[in-house]
């Protein structure tokens, strides 16, 4: 495995997001429960990077740190150059809205509204008249989602759903999009067409894409995986492969 720089040896600037010994506990006195210890980790824009470790090893917590969905205990996370540690709660509310995109499990679209409805929905909640038309355009084609606009959720498989779903996370051209398990709820072939998509994303729209997975299959679309255990980072690798991923995933166990 090659382990690149961490984040306090290079320009903050050239990271999309990056966290400096990141701790979180949850909890206080015997009964707390140390998730993250001293985690150090950057991820530079314009990538596709996987986060994975064993059940309890802390990768889920990172990604809601990262994302500002939690808060910590001690360190920095910065998104870009904007330090979320101390933020309030409006004005993370704010960052998440307009610089950060997600893509969850669980669809999570209304089941009331169209594909086209679903996808624009983060600019309606944020006041904003529409996206750009290219973009938009760009995003739709992209996800390969022009034909199945007009549709409701309930007429549309699983994986269309989580297209739909990663079509929203992206239209506000955010920082980042944190997935969390996007593949979860769907089956293999479904898997692989979303996958594809946000690997899509980052090599053809530029985006940042940070998804937390157990799958090594998932993991092998990624451009970098990152490894943690007990709370901590382990290691890293890069141009991942199934095989490679499963056999760091063994040692990890041990």
């Amino acid at each position: 495995m090659s382990v690149t720089a961490r984040p306090d040896s290079q320009d903050m600037r050239t990271w999309a997001v990056s966290a400096r010994e990141l701790v979180k506990v949850y909890g206080a006195g015997e009964t707390s429960v140390t998730a993250l210890r001293q985690v150090s980790v950057a991820f530079a824009s314009g990538t596709f990077t996987a986060i994975m470790g064993p059940s309890g090893s802390g990768k889920s917590t990172l990604m809601h740190c990262l994302a500002g969905l939690d808060t910590v205990t001690s360190g920095s996370v910065l998104l870009g150059d904007t330090e979320l540690v101390g933020l309030g709660d409006k004005q993370m509310t704010l960052l998440r809205r307009q610089r950060v995109g997600f893509v969850f499990q669980a669809f999570n679209l209304l089941p009331t509204l169209t594909a086209a409805q679903n996808i624009t929905l983060p600019l309606d909640i944020a006041g904003r008249r529409g996206a750009d038309p290219a973009w938009r355009d760009r995003v739709i084609d992209t996800l390969g989602l022009r034909d199945r606009l007009g549709h409701l959720p309930s007429e549309l498989s699983g994986g269309q759903q989580q297209r739909v779903a990663c079509a929203r996370a992206l239209i506000t051209r955010p920082d980042v999009v944190f997935a969390d398990e996007p593949t979860g709820n769907l089956d293999s072939r479904s898997s692989g067409e979303v996958l594809s998509f946000l690997r899509m994303s980052v090599h053809e729209l530029g985006q940042t894409v940070v998804m937390v997975t157990h799958d090594a299959a998932a993991a092998s679309y990624a451009d970098r995986v990152v490894f943690l255990r007990d709370g901590r980072r382990t290691d890293e690798m890069t141009e991942p492969t199934v095989e490679r991923v499963l056999e760091a995933l063994k040692t990890l166990e041990r």
